[in-house]
């Protein structure tokens, strides 16, 4: 956890907001790894996640969880614990579901959901002249429908991040294996950074079709309702900030490789940068947790190293936020959306959001 709250106030703010207290934070924990999560190979990237039933206008879908707004929701089903996410209620980015069979969400339940995706579409990404930006034509495969969010709640004000994953149209191009009667899935996760460690997320949809190309996601239009973009507010926003390189080093066997247009060019992972994790190092004082601050929604802010800095051979792989916002402030990166929002997080104040997010729940992040 990066970023500290003054544990007096901020105690009292969190029983407020997500109905925290000491005790229950002395007793609940949100570790590094997801738990539910079996089977993860680091080096391969991939895990196995437990799959849960769903159905939509009598069609049977496959959907996975990921994050809660809960927290003890997380801890009983092993997810992320993300109480941002109830900024998201009220809006499009979150579908009312049901439950079917059951009397709460579980392995044996089955949920009825208003939205799903049509898994059939076929994924196209054109490169540019510079690789990125790519050109007008690239498009995502998936395509949600228009009730589709992979958000959802019972209604009782508690909000769910579970993706569907697959339907009688397909699945999800991150899905490697689909065990329907082991109620398993195998996924392959993507590399990233987070204040110079590895992490290692599952992205799942994006708001916009391009971005949803370059992921190899969902476009999934609703997700783009979620508050707010350029905040991480505890009290207003949904989203936490994501910051992609767009002309880092390329090589497939440089160690410094990192960007977009490395991605483009097929060279590995972008190695995008996150702001926040969703764990709990001091469970005895829950203001402290950065579950606070962490959203599986990211909202992109892209930066770009400038053409003097590229001259002077300062180029290299930037592993943290913190990095990020001195580097822009000494001139050597510059947004490359600049005319979009500047965040109002006070240690990323000089970058501007893309407004596009992406749901990337973190699976893995090292200690």
């Amino acid at each position: 956890m990066h970023r500290l709250i003054k544990a007096a106030a901020g105690v009292a703010a969190v029983v407020g907001i997500v109905g925290v207290t000491p005790a229950m934070g002395a007793r609940l924990q949100i570790p590094n790894r997801m738990p539910s999560a079996v089977d993860l190979n680091i080096r391969q990237q991939t895990v196995k996640l437990p799959l849960y039933r769903g159905v939509v206008r009598g069609h049977r879908v496959w959907f996975i969880l990921t994050d809660t707004s809960n927290l003890r929701e997380a801890v009983r089903l092993g997810i992320n614990w993300a109480p941002k996410l109830r900024n998201a209620l009220g809006t499009r980015a979150v579908e009312h579901a049901a439950l079917v069979h059951g009397r709460r969400l579980g392995r044996h339940s089955l949920t009825r959901f208003p939205g799903t995706v049509d898994f059939s579409g076929t994924r196209v990404v054109l490169p540019g002249p510079n690789l990125f930006p790519v050109l007008p034509g690239t498009h995502a495969g998936p395509i949600a429908d228009r009730h589709y969010s992979p958000l959802f709640t019972f209604g009782n004000g508690v909000v769910y991040d579970g993706a569907q994953v697959a339907n009688a149209t397909g699945h999800n191009a991150k899905v490697l294996a689909l065990e329907p009667r082991r109620r398993l899935v195998t996924v392959r996760l993507t590399q990233g950074r987070y204040l110079d460690r590895k992490v290692l997320y599952l992205s799942t949809e994006s708001s916009d079709t391009v971005v949803a190309a370059l992921e190899n996601a969902t476009f999934a239009p609703n997700l783009g309702a979620a508050p707010k973009v350029g905040s991480d507010s505890r009290s207003r926003s949904a989203r936490e900030a994501i910051i992609p390189i767009v002309n880092g080093p390329r090589g497939v066997y440089n160690p410094q490789r990192q960007g977009l247009r490395s991605a483009v060019a097929g060279e590995g992972d972008p190695l995008n940068i996150i702001r926040e994790e969703p764990e709990c190092s001091q469970p005895r004082v829950p203001a402290n947790c950065s579950a606070l601050q962490y959203s599986p929604l990211w909202d992109i802010h892209p930066v770009e190293w400038t053409q003097a800095a590229i001259g002077k051979g300062l180029r290299h792989r930037v592993g943290s936020h913190e990095t990020v916002q001195r580097l822009v402030e000494q001139g050597l990166m510059v947004n490359f959306n600049p005319d979009g929002p500047l965040n109002d997080d006070p240690e990323i104040h000089s970058l501007r959001a893309l407004g596009v997010d992406v749901n990337c729940p973190p699976i893995f992040v090292a200690p």
